[in-house]
């Protein structure tokens, strides 16, 4: 039976947004989740897949339990065993028979992770299961059968991997009779102050301390940030920030340090730009270094808010090296041309 609007409110207490992608992907869960028919969620590591797949179990109205599982780095035979079970004395050490997560998910969901990783042949088994509701455990002759909602999970393209040679088509096609793909955080500025305010609290409750006030610059600085760890990274500075917190203001250092930490680590020498991506390929004529350099501090500051120590951060270069920039005459002229 359809859920009331109560219940389906509930399901999605978990996710903080106010974003309208991710409000039309719960419109979407609720009208896909009560087919029973299989979902892939697809988005980069710490969006937020699982709680996704938590929504889509609670609004589904199946009586069993949600059985997660990550099967990056399974072998066939650690994955026909993790979930279809074994027999007794099918193999070294099996001397007694071992139920699969598939038996554990009967009448339920079971989620699979990561599944992008699947080798070749637990792609047939997973595929055969899925059209068929049929399992083979190890060591035994006869299938099982089963009734398990199958959900699955990747920040991989699986389009790429199919046309690699390393995903089947047909169980790519199979996996994703609904899709559902998670915006990165990047893509969510405005969700950025309703999560860094949910992770004050938690952080605050778990430490037993004040929950710290944040500096206005903070979502400032953090609007202005790639987050390749989405909202799992975001959550790690937030708690770390709170754990080193003794002022009543938020310091701004963590996060600058933070950061700092992650664009060094993700600097490498610049690969040639691909021609769609190439900011002056459709010009007639090529801007001068000097008006190139204008344009880039210009944007720098318009993204930063005016604040020189965030927008010389995103430049690379000193705070008293960009004040020295912003005194160039025709470089004001150019913003104050930005903010009409």
């Amino acid at each position: 039976m359809p859920l009331n609007t109560s219940k389906k409110t509930q399901a999605f207490a978990e996710i903080t947004t106010n974003n309208p992608e991710m409000l039309s992907i719960f419109q979407y869960i609720e009208s896909v989740a009560q087919t029973l028919q299989p979902v892939l969620i697809t988005g980069e590591t710490g969006v937020g897949k699982e709680l996704i797949a938590r929504c889509i179990h609670k609004i589904s109205g199946v009586k069993g339990n949600l059985v997660i599982v990550n099967v990056a780095g399974l072998d066939d035979n650690v994955f026909s065993d993790t979930l279809f079970g074994h027999a007794k004395g099918a193999f070294t050490g099996a001397d007694q028979f071992r139920r699969g997560l598939v038996e554990q998910a009967a009448g339920g969901m079971l989620f699979l992770d990561e599944i992008g990783d699947l080798s070749a042949p637990s792609q047939v088994k997973l595929l055969r299961l899925l059209q068929e509701g049929e399992y083979l455990p190890l060591g035994q002759d006869e299938p099982k059968h089963t009734d398990t909602y199958i959900i699955t999970a990747t920040n991989e393209d699986l389009w790429k991997l199919q046309r690699e040679g390393k995903f089947r088509k047909d169980l790519n096609f199979r996996l994703r009779t609904h899709h559902i793909h998670i915006p990165p955080l990047r893509e969510r500025p405005d969700d950025i102050l309703l999560l860094v305010d949910r992770f004050l609290e938690e952080a605050s409750v778990a430490m037993k301390k004040k929950k710290p006030t944040p500096p206005k610059e903070l979502f400032t600085l953090l609007k202005t940030y790639s987050f390749p760890g989405n909202i799992r990274e975001l959550r790690a500075m937030v708690f770390d920030a709170v754990s080193r917190h003794k002022s009543k203001i938020l310091s701004l250092d963590v996060f600058k340090a933070h950061i700092a930490r992650e664009q060094e680590s993700r600097a490498m020498p610049m690969k040639p730009m691909i021609d769609e991506a190439f900011p002056f390929k459709h010009l007639r004529e090529l801007p001068t270094i000097r008006q190139s350099t204008h344009m880039l501090v210009a944007e720098a500051m318009r993204r930063a808010n005016g604040n020189q120590s965030i927008a010389s951060r995103m430049l690379g270069i000193s705070q008293p090296a960009l004040s020295k920039r912003l005194k160039n005459t025709t470089l004001r002229a150019l913003m104050n041309q930005q903010s009409e």
